[in-house]
């Protein structure tokens, strides 16, 4: 299936040196695959003569005039930035030229200019952010990690919806399990609108386990959250790998003893380091939009970048807005023959 992908060129810490790269590298990989770079024109071009290359059917530059930064309120990059990159990659989504759109800008502006333009789809109150993180078991998907920060239960049911399809669709799973993060596992525990949504979950016809209070575990294939506390969860997770990684470096170096086993056990880091790299992790999805739009870390490099280029392209070829959809459109005549 060929797959038509518009870049925001310009967002991020790095702009065009990683997002150019990265989709250059995806190019090539992927003779399917075509992008609109969208933003500054000489910036782009100028990185594309860098990476060997010369715009053309399947590298084509759209050019934008303003840049949305990544400290900007959201309201002034909707109503006044129209022809920011993260803007027009965000319309050809919209007009059909693309079928996504990834970006590594400002979350808040992406969201806000993602929901005017795109809309929600059927069913769906508010958009979500999801992202997958490593577990002892694999992986899991959760959501939301921040762009709703108080939910009502049909929130969290809905944010379940999406994200059993999200992965029914990108992994193939006929039944993917759902668990609601919550302070215990007991029924009992929990505020009203965590427990009000435990039982809506748990009627909905997903495949509920309950409620979970660890993430890492691995015990389900979605975890559903407020973004309050996603985000919280999220950032917290962020810093602890980064503290265990400074205090491996720092026992390893500690003198000449423990720098010859940090020689001796260089293997085994290295895989480790692979093994939680957050940057294979990169590329989070705004679900329940109209239109397929993958968020990158901010500081993501050309490595990650292509990570969340490659989330989007799996959502389009496999159909996750048209599943999700449908799950609504079953959901919705439930409730009217209830």
């Amino acid at each position: 299936m060929d797959v038509t992908v518009a870049i925001d060129c310009m967002g991020g810490d790095h702009g065009v040196r990683v997002t150019v790269p990265a989709a250059v590298e995806w190019s090539r990989r992927d003779p399917h695959c075509s992008f609109v770079l969208v933003g500054l024109q000489d910036q782009i071009r100028a990185e594309l003569q860098r990476a060997g290359v010369t715009a053309g059917e399947r590298l084509r530059i759209h050019h934008a005039t303003e840049v949305v930064t990544m400290d900007e309120p959201p309201a002034n990059a909707l109503r006044g930035k129209k022809d920011s990159s993260m803007r027009v990659a965000i319309d050809l989504v919209k007009s059909g030229e693309a079928q996504a759109c990834v970006s590594a800008g400002n979350t808040g502006a992406l969201m806000a200019i993602s929901r005017f333009v795109l809309k929600t789809l059927p069913g769906i109150d508010r958009p979500a952010i999801a992202t997958m993180l490593p577990t002892l078991k694999g992986h899991t998907h959760i959501l939301d990690l921040g762009a709703n920060v108080d939910c009502t239960a049909e929130h969290l049911l809905q944010f379940g919806i999406m994200g059993a399809e999200l992965v029914a669709s990108v992994e193939h799973k006929a039944r993917p399990t759902v668990g609601l993060l919550n302070i215990g596992e007991e029924d009992i525990k929990g505020n009203e609108v965590v427990k009000e949504a435990a039982l809506l979950l748990r009627a909905s016809g997903l495949n509920f386990h309950g409620n979970i209070e660890n993430i890492y575990l691995g015990e389900t294939d979605v975890v559903v959250c407020d973004g309050f506390v996603g985000n919280v969860a999220l950032k917290t997770s962020e810093g602890l790998a980064q503290m265990l990684g400074t205090y491996l470096r720092e026992e390893f170096g500690r003198n000449p003893f423990t720098k010859l086993l940090g020689l001796v056990a260089m293997p085994v880091i290295k895989a480790f380091k692979k093994r939680v790299d957050h940057r294979r992790y990169n590329g989070a999805s705004l679900l329940g939009l109209r239109g397929i739009v993958i968020k990158s870390h901010g500081s993501a490099d050309a490595f990650a970048f292509g990570f969340a280029i490659d989330h989007a392209i799996n959502e389009v070829r496999t159909g996750v807005l048209a599943h999700i959809s449908e799950r609504m459109a079953v959901l919705e005549q439930k409730v009217q023959t209830a």
